[in-house]
């Protein structure tokens, strides 16, 4: 794979902002991981998911009742990965790293696996946001084109309204086809995946054995197949939806910009924080419920600036870092609303659809 890196030689942004976060938790007292905001909100969404999953198995229960309980399973499934998970395999729910690898297995409970996750999200995304060619986020898809370096179809015109379908089967697709493909091809996108011991093996084997168990098994014989059927699909569709349309919100949208690389090495003429302004967008910031299910990724900028520092500190951080971005002159991406964002995220998706402009080759003369 091509080498990318950034000009930071003369870096005098991302320094400066280190430094006035560092001021702020000096100041305040304050330790960089979560508080008991953070842990009762672990145990609030743990609390509600365990409750749903008994009262479906232990209970014959109408279909609609059953769609609706699965849905909303789905949901509290995905608002642990973003609260919970998310932090804990960043590093940041906790100053003990044993209780961040135990919480961050959370993802394992959900179907994916933490491991791989990990140099997926944390070491590629994060790095290369936003790069056509690397960035396993925006990788490129047989029916979905998320940046205009990516080869048009004609398909692509509808993409807008078919990508609902595409959100709704993702997490069921991550579970069983995406995670199996990364482990069996030992790569993530383009990236080799770094070697995993034989704890991470039995890990990866016996959580998906797991999920078969308890999301499958336990709910075909407690609820016969239709019922688990409706469940089992409802969740996904509830998930998926959930967990895409959040994660899209920050990246792929009008207001973002987008980079590619190739076969050659590449260098991006500016501070790696600086590409992170450009690459990603926050949204709903004022919007406390948002931030509270969401575990705080509507504050992208900060999160990407600075991940492993908990989300429940975003709020404040988002202050320090949109001053700073005016100090230096540097945009600061941010959405008033999460209907603003989704709007945004599906125009964004109608105009990628649109056929491109056939440029004008100049005759060559003789």
């Amino acid at each position: 794979m091509a080498k990318i890196s950034f000009n930071n030689k003369n870096a005098s942004f991302y320094p400066s902002l280190k430094a006035s976060v560092e001021q702020y938790f000096q100041e305040n007292h304050l330790k960089k991981t979560g508080n008991y905001k953070l842990y009762l909100k672990a145990v609030v969404l743990m609390s509600v998911s365990i409750f749903l999953y008994v009262t479906l198995l232990a209970y014959p229960l109408p279909a609609f009742t059953v769609l609706v309980m699965g849905g909303l399973l789905g949901f509290t499934l995905a608002s642990i990965g973003f609260n919970v998970m998310h932090d804990a395999c960043h590093g940041s729910y906790s100053s003990k790293p044993w209780v961040n690898d135990l919480l961050g297995l959370t993802l394992n409970a959900l179907g994916g696996n933490a491991y791989i996750w990990k140099q997926k999200h944390n070491v590629i995304h994060h790095t290369y946001t936003n790069i056509d060619g690397v960035d396993d986020d925006i990788a490129k898809s047989p029916i979905m084109r998320q940046c205009h370096t990516q080869v048009w179809k004609p398909f692509h015109k509808f993409q807008h309204l078919y990508v609902i379908l595409v959100y709704a089967i993702s997490s069921f697709a991550w579970v069983f086809i995406m995670d199996f493909t990364k482990y069996g091809q030992k790569k993530i996108y383009k990236t080799a995946l770094n070697p995993m011991k034989t704890k991470n093996h039995v890990i990866f084997w016996a959580s998906k054995v797991l999920y078969l168990i308890f999301y499958i098994g336990l709910p075909i014989y407690f609820m016969g197949v239709q019922s688990w059927a409706l469940f089992f699909v409802s969740m996904h569709i509830m998930m998926g939806l959930t967990l895409a349309i959040v994660f899209q919100l920050a990246h792929v949208v009008e207001e973002t910009e987008f980079d590619v690389v190739g076969i050659d090495d590449k260098l991006i003429e500016e501070e790696w924080a600086i590409f992170q302004l450009k690459t990603t967008a926050n949204f709903a910031r004022e919007n406390k419920v948002v931030s509270w299910f969401v575990g705080g990724l509507n504050f992208q900028v900060e999160h990407h600036l600075f991940p492993r520092i908990s989300h429940i500190h975003y709020p404040a951080l988002s202050k320090i870092v949109e001053a700073k971005c005016k100090e230096f002159d540097i945009p600061y991406l941010s959405m008033p609303t999460m209907s603003a964002a989704v709007v945004s995220h599906f125009k964004f998706m109608r105009t990628l659809g649109q056929e491109p402009p056939v440029l004008a080759v100049s005759p060559v003369r003789a």
